[in-house]
């Protein structure tokens, strides 16, 4: 015997369905951005945050007007050393990716988690800007205190295990 509440809602949920699935095939634009961040400590002892914007139109028509702003980068933590924070671009075409890439030198110490970027676009059938956000970045350790690294590490360690198996032939070692 059926809930008396699992009629309504099964129709409920087919008919938002439905209408999810009528409006994903409408010929307009559809954003979808990657935010990605990461860190590169220099021999000075300074951090730089080295920061790309990827910008994906997953829909059926161009996106007009397409405008970059990343504002979660504050001057009073990070200043910047290439590049900036926002772009604009004329177009994006349907199934096209664009890029923007800029690197900021940490001012202190701490974690930093930043916020989504914000993309503003225009479709073609309005003249109304539309707003879509990148993913937000995972929480930067900017400047912390760490071990430093064992780039060849593995090779030490696999030259020798070859060089203690190869000396029983006298052959390298």
């Amino acid at each position: 015997m059926a809930d008396p509440i699992s009629k309504p809602l099964i129709a409920f949920l087919l008919i938002a369905s439905f209408l999810l699935c009528s409006h994903a095939s409408s010929d307009v634009p559809f954003i979808v951005a990657h935010k990605k961040a990461s860190l590169n400590r220099l021999k000075t002892g300074a951090e730089r945050v080295s920061v790309t914007i990827d910008i994906y139109n997953q829909g059926t028509s161009t996106a007009y007007d397409v405008s970059l702003s990343d504002d979660s980068w504050t001057s009073d933590l990070f200043s910047v050393i290439s590049g900036t924070t926002s772009k604009t671009w004329e177009k994006l075409d349907a199934g096209g990716v664009l890029s923007h890439t800029f690197e900021l030198e940490a001012k202190s110490k701490g974690v930093f988690a930043g916020e989504p970027a914000i993309i503003k676009f225009r479709v073609p059938t309005s003249a109304a800007l539309q707003e879509a956000y990148s993913t937000p970045i995972l929480p930067l350790d900017v400047l912390a205190d760490r071990a430093p690294e064992k780039k060849f590490e593995w090779a030490k360690v696999w030259t020798i295990i070859i060089c203690s198996e190869i000396s029983n032939f006298n052959f390298f070692c």
